[in-house]
């Protein structure tokens, strides 16, 4: 069969690739064409257009990308007509995606989706539009299973795919040899892979070296940077950039310093005590605390549904506080407590295995 993939970010990226894998063991005569990126290219199959072209951070970001966003939204839908999927499969990226979804289904091509938009966050009543336009929906976190219920929709929880990634992981011994890391415990700096949340996290990050002078802060640079880039932000600041190798990083690392986002998860399942922040344009956080109805804004808390992590957002997000708290987690009962809320969140996240029960429940659907 024919699959379409749109994937409009790095964790997108990482996700469609397992689906790939996971579909390629249920359909020997799978064929992809897809808009992702480096993962799900050595998968097999055509990539169309790099998220790296894609992603873009906040209301008012968006809106000043509005050309580009068209752009690609356009040359989506000419593909899609053009090749003729059997099915096309959505992950996350709703802005783009559900306009997407909304043309596949209007053209009658059969649409699943991903890894479901955080409808829960805010605007809920964007659920009623999904129910008609998305045939079959996939979740990843437990709690949407009975949000989508109380709207009359039935949707399929298959477990999260990191824990699929992080099953199949297996950790460099000679990581901190290959990249010069000493033998100092590890503060690990997961800073984002777009452009915008790197440039306002990162200083700040970096901000905190000095206080921690008996620790080794590492960045987790994203493939689509060079050095030269990251150099800027870290002038004589002591740190090391380690590309493409976030796992082996968190294997490693004693705390971290994290971008909320999908890391945030990833972190927790690796056990590392973290501090979660963001930084957004000030239009967007503004538009973001009225429309946004969410006690928090990392997916660990979230999902537990109580504070297991801290969360400094906007003006909480400096140096005097994120020295603060990384101090807590780094030893004493705020990590040992931390620790503890993460057994907590792998009771709720359930066993690996969502990548091959979604390409399972899409093959079915299909037949």
């Amino acid at each position: 069969m024919k699959y379409y993939l749109v994937a409009g970010e790095a964790s997108g990226d990482l996700h469609g690739a397992n689906l790939m894998k996971a579909l390629k063991a249920e359909d020997g005569d799978a064929v992809f064409r897809y808009f992702g990126g480096d993962k799900m290219a050595a998968e097999g199959g055509e990539l169309v257009k790099h998220y790296a072209d894609m992603a873009f951070m906040g209301f008012t970001e968006v809106i000043f990308n509005l050309r580009t966003i068209f752009k690609n939204l356009k040359a989506c839908k000419e593909d899609l007509l053009a090749w003729k999927p059997d099915v096309l499969i959505l992950i996350d990226f709703p802005g783009f995606n559900l306009k997407i979804a909304e043309f596949a289904k209007a053209h009658g091509i059969k649409v699943c989706y991903y890894i479901s938009p955080k409808v829960w966050a805010w605007n809920q009543k964007r659920v009623l539009k999904i129910k008609r336009i998305v045939d079959h929906m996939f979740c990843i976190l437990p709690f949407e299973v009975d949000f989508y219920k109380t709207w009359g929709m039935q949707v399929d929880y298959v477990g999260n795919p990191l824990l699929d990634e992080i099953a199949q992981f297996t950790p460099d011994p000679a990581f901190r040899e290959k990249h010069q890391l000493g033998d100092q415990k590890i503060i690990a700096l997961l800073p984002g892979s777009r452009k915008q949340e790197i440039e306002r996290l990162l200083p700040v990050m970096l901000s905190v070296v000095e206080n921690h002078k008996d620790y080794t802060f590492v960045i987790a640079a994203a493939p689509t940077f060079t050095a030269e880039y990251y150099q800027q932000f870290m002038g004589d600041k002591k740190a090391a950039l380690v590309f493409s190798n976030t796992y082996n990083l968190l294997y490693q690392a004693h705390a971290a310093i994290v971008a909320s986002g999908t890391a945030t998860l990833e972190t927790a399942l690796f056990k590392v005590p973290q501090v979660v922040v963001y930084k957004g344009g000030a239009i967007s956080i503004a538009i973001g605390r009225l429309v946004i109805k969410i006690k928090f804004i990392s997916l660990v808390n979230l999902i537990v549904n109580r504070k297991i992590v801290t969360e400094l957002i906007q003006e909480d997000c400096n140096t005097q506080k994120i020295n603060q708290e990384l101090d807590l987690i780094i030893e004493g009962t705020g990590r040992s407590e931390m620790l503890n809320g993460y057994d907590e969140l792998l009771g709720l996240m359930g066993k690996p295995g969502a990548s091959a029960k979604t390409a399972q429940l899409i093959k079915g659907y299909l037949n």
